[in-house]
């Protein structure tokens, strides 16, 4: 029987191009400008590692002035940064599971292969960085936590480094140049992109990961600052690494993983007993604000997403609901234009569902070839705002990295196209069952 419905849809088609090429684009442009939108937006709105949300935790404190909070826009907020000093502190806390501190660094490497130095985003990690966040390698692994504090010559590399550098080939034992130090490398890194950038929004909430990763130990032993921003509320003189390390400035990350609520309530409790101590000294003169902060309340804080994100969704499905209105209007004139063949089924013996199911494989047919060039739509519109907006910040990110075509967006249009059959064919398959067939044989 479906074979006999799919013929006679096509014969419908054929008598009427001009209505079913317009019902066919209406429902393509909508779910077109819809997926891009959701493609992006979610993203965007996505927590890249959902399934540690409940043992990563972001710690802050506010060391802030007392005449003024550390962001004028959100003033409960602390800063999201911690100065050295007090991140150095808590890092000695035997109560998390794993621990992190990190900040970005400029590099530059040299190798054999190179033609000249190439400058590299770098970032300055503690051991616990890769198994912490699920890290995946390609080849090797990081470095053991004594690397951290006896300033080994090691260095990891990203997926895309090790490419250019070695044409992706294991590249682990071998010596590279970094900041003017020959470092080995012992693990290089598969492909890792987390969007949003979570562990660090400061540099950007969707920028690029680093290409290089060296121990926490070689901070100290460089001197390397920061290579991106900080904040601070009083000006200090800063003309040495040692007295950067001794300021308020913030600018180092701080994460712990905690697997249940006693270990959570026990960092608290530490984090609040060092919170008074520094405070009898004449710091921390604001309300107690010592936070840890899951990663999708994280996100959220930071304003990863903008309400003007969420409200291009809503229009987007608004203008998805234009479209499929539209179609029911188109699908219903040329049902009731053909209703004499539907009028001669239902003499010979159709029954009212027979009917209705005739029709309504109509529109889904019109509807799947709607999604799939939606889904060419779509690729487009995106390959477009990869190229109009590749350099234009996305919540101080690039969009480059959102605009992406991948299996989800394939399952969201055909997500849409089945929304599509049951909107646009329903009404008019049914309407046109309703109709006694008399009325359509005698207008004959």
């Amino acid at each position: 029987m479906l074979g006999y419905y799919l013929r006679l849809a096509l014969k419908s088609f054929a008598r009427d191009p001009v209505a079913t090429t317009l019902a066919l684009f209406a429902i393509a442009i909508g779910i077109g400008v819809c997926v891009t939108t959701l493609t992006i937006y979610r993203t965007m709105a996505g927590n890249p590692i959902w399934w540690k949300n409940d043992r990563l935790y972001a710690v802050t404190m506010d060391s802030w002035t007392p005449e003024r909070p550390a962001y004028r826009e959100q003033p409960q907020l602390p800063p999201a940064q911690l100065t050295y000093n007090d991140a150095t502190y808590l890092f000695s806390a035997s109560i998390p599971e794993r621990k992190v501190l990190s900040y970005p660094v400029a590099g530059v490497i040299m190798t054999d292969k190179l033609t000249r130095p190439l400058k590299v985003r770098s970032r300055v990690v503690t051991a616990d960085f890769f198994p912490m966040f699920d890290v995946p390698f390609r080849y090797g692994g990081g470095w053991r936590a004594s690397a951290d504090t006896a300033v080994e010559p090691v260095i990891v590399l990203s997926h895309d480094l090790n490419e250019k550098l070695f044409g992706g080939g294991n590249s682990v034992g071998r010596v590279i140049r970094w900041n003017y130090r020959d470092l080995r490398i012992i693990g290089v890194l598969a492909h890792w992109q987390p969007r949003p950038s979570f562990y660090d929004l400061n540099q950007g909430h969707f920028n690029e990961p680093e290409a290089a990763y060296v121990s926490w130990g070689w901070g100290k032993a460089l001197q390397l600052r920061v290579n991106g921003p900080f904040k601070y509320w009083k000006v200090e003189k800063i003309d040495t690494f040692e007295r950067l390390l001794g300021s308020e400035v913030t600018w180092i990350q701080m994460w712990v993983e905690l697997p249940d609520a006693d270990s959570r309530a026990r960092m608290q409790a530490f984090i609040d007993t060092y919170w008074s101590e520094q405070r009898k000294t004449g710091r921390f003169q604001r309300p107690r604000n010592n936070r840890l902060t899951p990663v999708d309340q994280w996100l959220g804080d930071n304003q990863v997403v903008q309400d003007d994100n969420r409200l291009l969704v809503v229009l987007a499905f608004a203008f998805l609901g234009v479209c499929l209105l539209n179609t029911v209007g188109l699908l219903l004139a040329k049902f009731l234009k053909g209703a004499a063949t539907a009028g001669v089924r239902r003499a010979l013996g159709a029954s009212r569902m027979q009917i209705f199911n005739q029709h309504l494989v109509q529109a889904g047919i019109l509807a799947l070839a709607g999604s799939l060039v939606g889904l060419g739509l779509s690729a487009l519109f995106l390959l477009t705002v990869r190229t109009l907006f590749g350099d234009v910040d996305a919540g101080n990110g690039g969009y480059q990295s959102l605009a992406r075509f991948e299996i989800s967006t394939f399952v969201l249009a055909m997500a849409l196209a089945a929304a599509a059959v049951v909107i646009t064919g329903a009404y008019p398959a049914w309407r046109i069952g309703r109709v006694p067939p008399a009325v359509y044989l005698k207008s004959q």
